[in-house]
């Protein structure tokens, strides 16, 4: 967990589909903290639960998550990247790149979200 304990990742693409320019605040979002909680975005409602990293295997608990309703491109995209956490991704860190990838091969990727809010 040390690898993304207290750190923040936004979403670059979803299943290699790039996201398009958003206002932040569409734009999907995970931040791990250091005691095994995650929160985040999937571009339209937020999520919070827990995580686990075993070697390279990332696995969410239950995620709860609010209930709004998004624009069909947005609510879309939230849908892959449910999916996509519930299906317990492996991760590799480069820098300031996370990549997460599916059982299927499917890859999305994420940078690091600096301290300033600047991705």
């Amino acid at each position: 967990m040390k690898r993304l304990a207290g750190s923040t990742w936004r979403f670059d693409d979803v299943d290699g589909v790039p996201v398009a320019p958003v206002p932040d605040r569409a734009r999907p979002e995970l931040t791990f903290e250091d005691d095994g909680q995650v929160f985040g975005t999937g571009g339209v409602n937020r999520f919070r639960g827990t995580y686990t990293l075993d070697g390279d295997r990332l696995t969410f608990g239950p995620l709860a998550t609010t209930q709004m309703a998004g624009i069909p491109d947005h609510e879309g995209r939230e849908r892959a990247v449910l999916e996509l956490l519930g299906g317990a991704p492996t991760i590799r860190v480069d820098g300031d790149m996370l990549v997460l990838v599916d059982a299927t091969g499917r890859t999305s990727r994420l940078t690091r979200v600096r301290a300033d809010g600047v991705s």
